[in-house]
């Protein structure tokens, strides 16, 4: 089996914080860049879309100047796109940039992180001299957050601020914005602020179930992140922004760089909340490839892959014979990368999480998972 033979590249155990997607730490360590097939970035594998591309190369000449601080082309493409008022989009240089300024600039004291879930939430509350107090989900009932349990916590009123990913990741677990609403009901009586992080629904076929833009209007403690960059393939440019009521959206603006967001991102952003085609198109696909890959996933011998509801899958590996940095350095070997869990709070060396890539390249990691496994 050739994926013994080769030399292993000699890749270490993960930091505390460290993500996926770093290509470029692999291909320093001896992997082959060109050749690298990057399962632990979940970015759309369809990649950039062509109006993007066009967009920035015509706006080329736009890094002469300063950009515009107020993002105003940019803020009027998300409010038109997610029907959101103007005044109440905070722009940022990647959804984990507002992070930052939004703990930076409320300095909560205590915060509640249902765990395992995106390690930056954590990262940024603690920079901010935030203490954490995690709620771990069971891998029984598949990571379901408990609403109720979360509303016990808060109605304590100890709890400044919650962070929930919906989809959640690693987990892709979804809440309905009813079960979130009733969340952010008792939070509001708590005085406890509920930042909700939609980066992922973009990839659903229909969010309207789940997105909470439409409670905006009625809670004044409620923050929505949403990143741009995996749903458009544009980590590199870093692109995202904050929904919130008009108080805390300018205190978010109070609290961020003037030029956070570069021309050529802004450029980008029009041209890819415009492009309906792309939308419509990278839905279905990813729609499609996902229960083809998870299909696929399932037939592979002690391997326990979770149903995903958006482009990545949390498999539970703790019945094979290899932990999670075994399988990372075998995979990488063959210049395959996978997302190691067992730096995620509530997760162990006993899981990995894989981005849905296109069908070819999932049929490769298939077969090399099936030659490890058997």
């Amino acid at each position: 089996m050739d994926y013994i033979n080769r030399k292993v590249i000699p890749i270490t155990g993960l930091n505390a914080f460290e993500h996926g997607g770093n290509i470029y730490t692999a291909a320093r360590n001896g992997g082959c860049l060109t050749n690298l097939i990057d399962f632990s970035a979940n970015i759309n594998p369809l990649g950039i879309p062509d109006s993007v591309r066009q967009s920035i190369l015509a706006n080329l000449d736009s890094i002469m100047t300063y950009p515009d601080a107020e993002a105003h082309g940019l803020k009027s493409a998300i409010s038109q796109h997610y029907s959101i008022n103007q005044n109440m989009i905070t722009p940022g240089n990647g959804a984990v940039e507002l992070l930052y300024v939004l703990c930076n600039a409320l300095r909560p004291k205590q915060a509640l992180i249902p765990a395992p879930t995106f390690s930056e939430y954590e990262r940024s509350a603690q920079a901010s001299g935030c203490k954490i107090q995690y709620v771990y989900l069971n891998p029984k009932t598949g990571f379901k957050i408990d609403i109720d349990h979360l509303i016990t916590l808060v109605e304590d009123k100890s709890i400044d601020i919650v962070f929930i990913g919906n989809p959640n990741n690693p987990t892709g677990t979804l809440l309905e914005r009813q079960e979130l609403e009733s969340l952010i009901q008792a939070a509001e009586k708590s005085n406890t602020l509920v930042v909700v992080d939609e980066s992922f629904l973009d990839f659903l076929i229909d969010d309207s179930q789940y997105t909470c833009r439409p409670l905006l209007v009625r809670y004044q403690n409620l923050v929505i992140l949403h990143s741009l960059t995996k749903f458009y393939a544009i980590p590199g440019l870093r692109l995202g922004f904050a929904l919130a009521s008009k108080q805390l959206t300018d205190k978010l603006h109070k609290g961020k760089d003037p030029w956070n967001v570069n021309s050529l991102a802004q450029c980008a952003g029009i041209a890819a909340l415009y492009d309906r085609y792309f939308q419509q198109t990278s839905r279905e696909f990813i729609n499609q490839t996902n229960a083809q890959f998870y299909t696929q996933l399932k037939t592979i011998p002690k391997i326990k892959p979770h149903k995903p509801s958006v482009n990545f899958i949390l498999l539970d590996i703790s019945n094979t014979k290899i932990n999670s940095l075994e399988l990372r350095l075998l995979l990488a070997n063959q210049d395959i990368l996978i997302r190691d869990c067992s730096n995620y709070p509530g997760l162990s060396d006993n899981y990995i999480r894989l981005a849905v890539k296109l069908p070819q390249q999932n049929a490769v990691l298939i077969k090399t998972l099936q030659n490890i496994c058997r």
